[in-house]
């Protein structure tokens, strides 16, 4: 089992800025892909931005060249830097995880419990 834990969220101004950390930790033999993921009040949940091993990116539109994503592999940590932010980023942000627990294992999603962001004057 993979545990994910976050850090990193509270209350910004707009305009302000986040950084937003997970930790991975647990039965760990390869990591795949991590990334955040969010939830605003009354809507699905949605892709923030992801990183693979290799370090490929994706971002939602809403947040390119705002927000940056980064990892530390030695660490199984994934961070969330979130600049020039709006009242639209307010939202549950969620850890993602992907990754196997050994060499002939299958690749398995896992989520953190979440951390709240919210953006308001």
């Amino acid at each position: 089992q993979v545990q994910l834990v976050e850090s990193g969220g509270g209350l910004v101004q707009p305009g302000g800025s986040l950084r937003l950390s997970c930790v991975a930790s647990g039965t760990i033999f390869s990591t795949s892909r991590m990334g955040w993921y969010r939830q605003a009040p009354g809507k699905p949940r949605e892709l923030v931005a992801t990183i693979t091993s290799g370090g490929t990116t994706n971002y939602a539109d809403s947040v390119k060249g705002r927000f940056t994503i980064s990892k530390d592999n030695a660490k199984i940590t994934v961070y969330l830097q979130m600049n020039s932010l709006n009242y639209e980023d307010t939202a549950v942000y969620y850890c993602y995880y992907r990754g196997a627990a050994g060499p002939t294992s299958f690749a398995v999603d896992h989520w953190g419990k979440g951390t709240l962001v919210t953006v308001s004057s």
